[in-house]
């Protein structure tokens, strides 16, 4: 078996796929990519048992027709070194002697056997929903959402991203129990309301490969696995098995507090002021009036402290609240609107954090964070 591919486009492929491959498992050939070769394309896999991500690359220079496992470590390390130019693939399946032959020299591997790499999963005919979305829009899910995932070994259920669909919009959902995002797609439908939790891996997988792409995006689940198809690129992943939480029930509805501030202006007014706060709790308190809010921290231990003063909108009772300023940040930093609408109720309660204004229509986005104490100050 014999083929010619350029080694930035082969490096480009392998990259991608090489996200899936962890250091953390027991079956050695998962070290490997599974490399197939069928009429005039090139099918790489890489899996961890849980995800496997395919990617296919269209061949012009090829003879033979064959599958073989090559060590994923030492050939991208290769492919790194060399400079843009065509490669030749010499592969002999009976001995799996690969040669890797470059413009100046011969480099040689041996693969292993095809049959040893784990099959994908299938999945059950009379179970499957199958939604067809714009990459777009479904990426922006996973984007809004990823970074409030839970790493929480007690309750797997919160290290994913839970996403449901309806006939008039989609959800997607995820929590750490500090803070909370739920963010609507209007133009994801599905006629079928079903719905799961998407392990935290394929969710960053996808977000990497997806805002490169555009088209559609084929997404074809069961009860058990999900299958995403768009471009040249083919993730199957497990999902995650449980109960979402009912989120709902922890958004307050009434808030007659409302503050209203230049999002990037409150971001790095935070960031100069959390540096003066107590490592351990990285505490930030709010001071609102009706036309500023006071910005402040301090560490008792060390004797230091800070505060600034923001112009802003403010409707409702004065009050003082406390967040952890990371988790802001983190929130802050996921907003994209110029202003930031935060809704409060009382100092105990979650806060909401809203855009002021969206650039697009079909989006529904909100995020919740819960506050500290400000006795612990």
């Amino acid at each position: 078996m014999r083929f010619v591919v350029s080694s930035s486009e082969l490096l480009s492929n392998l990259l991608a796929v090489n996200k899936v491959i962890s250091s953390r498992h027991t079956l050695p050939i998962l070290d490997n990519f599974l490399f197939q070769i069928s009429g005039s394309e090139l099918t790489i896999t890489a899996s961890d048992l849980e995800t496997t991500l395919i990617t296919r690359m269209e061949l012009e220079n090829l003879e033979g027709e064959g599958d073989i496992a090559i060590e994923a470590k030492r050939l991208t390390d290769i492919l790194k070194e060399f400079p843009e130019q065509p490669l030749t693939f010499e592969i002999d399946l009976e001995t799996l002697a690969v040669d890797i032959l470059s413009e100046n020299g011969k480099f040689s591997v041996v693969g292993q056997d095809a049959e040893d790499f784990p099959q994908q999963p299938d999945l059950i005919e009379e179970d499957i929903v199958t939604v067809t979305m714009d990459i777009n829009s479904f990426n922006a899910g996973i984007m809004k959402t990823i970074f409030a995932v839970a790493d929480d070994e007690l309750r797997p259920v919160m290290n994913g991203i839970f996403i449901k669909f309806n006939d008039d919009h989609t959800v997607f959902v995820s929590s750490d129990a500090h803070k909370l995002v739920r963010y609507k797609r209007l133009d994801i439908v599905s006629d079928a309301e079903k719905s799961f939790i998407l392990p935290k891996k394929p969710a960053s997988l996808l977000k990497n490969i997806l805002q490169k792409e555009t088209g559609d995006l084929i997404l074809t689940f069961d009860d058990k696995n999900a299958r995403f198809e768009f471009g040249n690129y083919k993730l199957v992943c497990r999902l995650t098995e449980g109960n979402y939480p009912n989120y709902e029930s922890v958004i307050p509805l009434s808030n007659q507090n409302k503050l209203t501030i230049d999002r990037t202006e409150f971001y790095t007014t935070i960031k100069r002021v959390q540096v003066f706060s107590n490592q351990a709790s990285n505490l930030v308190k709010f001071a609102l009036d009706n036309s500023q809010v006071t910005i402040s921290a301090q560490d008792i231990d060390f004797s230091i402290s800070a505060y600034e003063r923001l112009s802003c909108e403010y409707e409702g009772e004065d009050m003082e609240i406390g967040f952890k300023s990371s988790f802001i940040l983190e929130i802050l930093n996921n907003i994209y609107s110029r202003d930031v609408i935060i809704e409060m109720s009382e100092p105990s309660k979650a806060a909401l954090f809203l855009p002021y204004s969206k650039d697009d229509d079909n989006e529904d986005e909100l995020m919740l964070l819960m506050p500290m104490m400000i006795n612990s100050y």
